[in-house]
């Protein structure tokens, strides 16, 4: 046979006509039985394959019942990815073109859509239950998997060439403070250091670049939080799995949809959970205006809280939040940088590697404002011998 990207053999070919039919035979069964379970549907497509004569190799029976079973109760030829753990991204770009991350390295998945039709319908297939709509008029859409997978969806004509799916994975078991140290994230000493912050009810902001662990370690750092403590978080689609939590509230944003539903954004969830009693508030991510609301947060007796952000430096994180902040209110520049540095206590900075792995690079204290900006000193820092304290503790 050729390869998947090239032209088919006539065997090839059959394999693909079988599969079709039987998909739309069993498609038809499912309108006029929709309540039908996944164990119910197993046998019918077992029948189905048996019932089409012919001889097949137990190996390609055993494929064509997976292949079916995942095109009509999952994501098509995704599915596979979505239960491999070792993958924790998948990248759609058209039904020809799908990637996935492993460890870190980017590589070609041998699959493909039968065509972008059924790459369409695989997407309103997802997002529909989930109170989401995407079309034309709407080609953008987030939405949260029912495994807690973060999926991103591009249609055209904000799409170019085909529309795009971006699916963000987090492990079943979200890793803990040990795992990290394990995997050389950071060490034992800076993770004690953290601790100890937290406990202290110190306020905690997470930078990072795109895919550099801040959701992970923001989920790991959050299980210091003592479990007498009332917290809430706040995200655009909830990622945050946190453990052993009995007093927690989760409070997600929402698009405007189809049904009527209007926006519900991150600010108007900030400004609510301060009515619901937080001893710590937890913001998954700041993007815009909601980092003003958040620092005042902070700043009227909600200490302890955490939250992350993009940037490639500390330094960066900073002038973002200023940038986020005025987003918020015509304040002078003067005025929110007193804000930030009254507000935070630490920021840890984490980077990706060229291998792959996730490290904390910085630990820094926030000092107060000198000399008119936010005066940052390193507490640890990530050297050639790895994270290390840049002066006695």
């Amino acid at each position: 046979m050729m390869d998947l990207y090239g032209n088919r053999d006539l065997l090839e070919q059959r394999e693909e006509r079988r599969e079709d039919v039987l998909r739309r035979e069993l498609l038809e069964d499912l309108r006029e039985r929709p309540e039908i379970s996944d164990e119910e549907l197993l046998r019918e497509i077992d029948r189905k394959i048996l019932g089409r004569g012919g001889y097949l190799p137990l190996e390609e029976k055993r494929r064509l019942r997976r292949t079916l079973m995942d095109s009509l109760r999952g994501m098509d030829v995704l599915q596979p990815y979505l239960d491999d753990d070792t993958v924790t991204e998948i990248m759609v770009n058209g039904p020809d073109n799908i990637f996935v991350e492993r460890r870190g390295k980017i590589e070609r998945a041998p699959v493909r859509f039968a065509g972008e039709d059924r790459l369409l319908e695989v997407i309103r297939s997802v997002v529909a239950p989930l109170d989401r709509s995407v079309n034309r008029l709407q080609p953008i859409a987030d939405a949260r998997l029912a495994d807690g997978s973060r999926l991103h969806v591009v249609l055209p004509p904000a799409a170019v060439d085909a529309p795009c799916v971006t699916i963000r994975k987090f492990g079943a078991v979200p890793l803990t403070m040990e795992d990290l140290i394990r995997g050389g994230s950071l060490t034992r000493e800076a993770a004690e250091y953290l601790k100890a912050a937290v406990r202290r009810r110190e306020s905690i902001f997470i930078s990072g670049g795109t895919g550099s662990g801040k959701t992970t370690f923001l989920n790991a750092l959050s299980a210091y939080i003592p479990p007498e403590e009332r917290v809430i978080t706040i995200e655009d689609s909830a990622e945050l799995s946190l453990q052993e939590m009995p007093n927690l509230v989760r409070l997600e944003a929402r698009n405007e949809n189809a049904s009527g539903g209007r926006e519900i954004t991150i600010r108007e969830l900030l400004r609510a959970s301060l009515r619901m009693r937080p001893d710590r508030i937890i913001v998954g991510e700041v993007r815009g205006a909601e980092a003003l609301d958040m620092l005042q947060a902070m700043n009227t007796g909600h200490e302890g809280s955490l939250s992350t952000g993009h940037a490639n430096s500390p330094a960066d994180m900073l002038s973002r939040l200023e940038t986020m902040a005025m987003m918020g209110a015509d304040l002078p520049v003067a005025a929110i940088r007193s804000q930030i540095a009254s507000a935070l206590r630490l920021l840890v900075h984490l980077a990706r590697g060229a291998d792959g792995g996730r490290r904390v690079m910085r630990i820094c204290r926030v000092r107060g404002v000198k000399e008119g900006t936010v005066w940052l000193e390193d507490v640890f820092c990530c050297g050639e011998e790895g994270l290390s304290p840049v002066s006695p503790l």
